[in-house]
């Protein structure tokens, strides 16, 4: 165990969201130091995990986030901001952008926690994304040796202004049908029912972060986020819950399909006991008359639950964190992201592959249409092989011609594909958009969920007016 007094931060540190602070200031409390990258998944985890640790341990614990970018985009000290608060942290975030704490702490991997005791020195580090316990056990021990604080010790640093008060928090999600527009309001933890102008009609959930099925009126999700309609059933990437649900529209009950509420290693097979089932991060789904296919953001594979048999079945990807092509596990992600599926084509967005791939049914071949590899990324236009993408989040394919649409998320930027060995480009729009991270399609309109704006637009395809749409309950 490391009993080393803790490195001073460095001053080139830019402090986000709250008054700069460090492990010397907080002496007397134990300090997490949470190296993270925003667009990751298991960071994302990783940060729940601490913020959850935090509750148990008020007064005693000090969370303090600190940011590493990975693409050129979070050099942007406001992306990053928003990034992370869409993850709900709340606790002092410190932006490294030239990656001088990585390098003084000799940090090697996305997350990395490492403990400060409260006499300032140095104990455990936790690499990668664990067991909760193995990050728990280290961090009671120094906890529990802590007395209790009184009141005004038990203020930890918190951040200094939240986001404003705004209809929607964050949305993440929408799906739309020939009158209606759902979008999940991810920060708000529920699913709204819209008329196309944005007129709510429904709420499922609750609007706290909890797991609960039953009847309209009582029912929860935590951090919704992918959505998709088939048959009368909305289907819902319940990523914070670690779910696949389902709304039945015609009576508004919510019910579980599979997920037990905490991240885990899905296994294939029959579905018996939905509450039983491990997911990890489920975050986008598309819907068939058959099947729900999932992007697992924190398992790096697609899956597929069968709705006739109630069995979930892995179509593509090794698990691993990297970008191949292949047939079923032969292939491996990057993150998947959004998904659009046509018939017998699954189109995906790889996220920190910056990257667009196509999986076929029949098969599980996965093939890269845009994107060379992990740290090849940009903004570029052009024949495939030579455009850029930037961590894109969505996509969405069209109904009457073969283009797919795509929220280029770290460019602000959406962009389209013609199919069939057609280029990348750019859509022409007023100005550029705040972190897009969900796309729908309907009734000749593209709605696209500006996420770091907590707004919902509409893009009319024949006349490229863009239009905010305003939630109105």
């Amino acid at each position: 165990m490391n009993s080393d007094l803790a490195p001073a931060l460095p001053d080139t540190l830019q402090w986000l969201n709250a008054p700069a602070t460090t492990p010397h200031e907080q002496r007397g409390r134990v300090v997490t130091l949470v190296f993270v990258n925003a667009a990751s998944a298991w960071s994302w985890q990783r940060l729940r995990d601490v913020a959850q640790l935090q509750t148990r341990y008020p007064g005693r614990l000090q969370p303090i986030a600190v940011h590493v970018p990975r693409f050129e985009s979070e050099r942007d000290p406001r992306h990053v901001l928003k990034q992370l608060r869409r993850q709900g942290v709340t606790f002092p975030i410190a932006h490294d952008a030239d990656w001088h704490a990585w390098q003084r702490f000799d940090v090697q991997a996305w997350p990395t926690v490492q403990l400060v005791d409260a006499h300032g020195q140095m104990r455990e580090r936790i690499v990668g994304l664990d067991s909760m316990a193995e990050l728990e056990r280290p961090l009671a021990a120094l906890c529990d040796a802590l007395p209790q604080p009184n009141d005004d010790d038990a203020r930890a640093s918190v951040e200094s202004s939240a986001e404003p008060r705004l209809p929607l928090l964050f949305p993440a999600g929408l799906a739309a049908t020939a009158d209606r527009l759902y979008v999940a309001d991810t920060g708000h933890h529920r699913i709204l029912e819209c008329n196309h102008a944005g007129r709510v009609l429904r709420q499922f959930g609750m609007g706290t972060a909890d797991f609960v099925d039953g009847e309209l009126d009582h029912t929860a999700f935590r951090r919704p986020q992918g959505l998709s309609v088939a048959r009368d059933v909305l289907y819902v990437a319940d990523t914070g819950n670690h779910a696949l649900r389902r709304i039945v529209l015609r009576s508004g009950r919510v019910e579980t399909l599979c997920g037990n509420g905490r991240a885990g290693e899905p296994v294939a097979g029959p579905v018996t006991s939905p509450r039983e089932v491990a997911l990890n991060q489920p975050q986008s789904v598309a819907a068939t008359d058959n099947e729900v296919f999932m992007t697992m953001a924190g398992d790096n594979r697609l899956w597929a639950y069968d709705l006739g048999r109630g069995a979930l079945a892995c179509r593509a990807g090794s698990g691993q964190l990297e970008s191949r092509d292949g047939s079923g596990p032969m292939a491996a992600f990057a993150q998947p992201a959004g998904l659009a599926v046509v018939q017998q084509t699954l189109y995906v967005c790889d996220a920190l592959g910056s990257a667009v791939r196509s999986v076929q049914l029949r098969n599980d071949v996965v093939q890269t249409l845009v994107g060379q590899g992990m740290w090849e990324f940009g903004d570029a236009d052009g024949p495939r092989e030579q455009a850029r993408l930037q961590n894109p989040q969505a996509i969405a394919l069209s109904a009457d011609a073969p283009v797919l649409w795509v929220a280029d998320t770290g460019n602000g930027r959406l962009r389209s594909l013609r199919l069939g060995g057609g280029e990348v480009s750019t859509v022409s729009l007023p100005r550029r958009l705040h972190g897009p991270a969900a796309l729908a399609l309907s009734a000749g309109f593209l709605w696209i969920a500006e996420t770091d704006a907590h707004a919902v637009l509409r893009l009319d395809l024949a006349t490229g007016e863009l239009d905010r749409v305003a939630i109105d309950e």
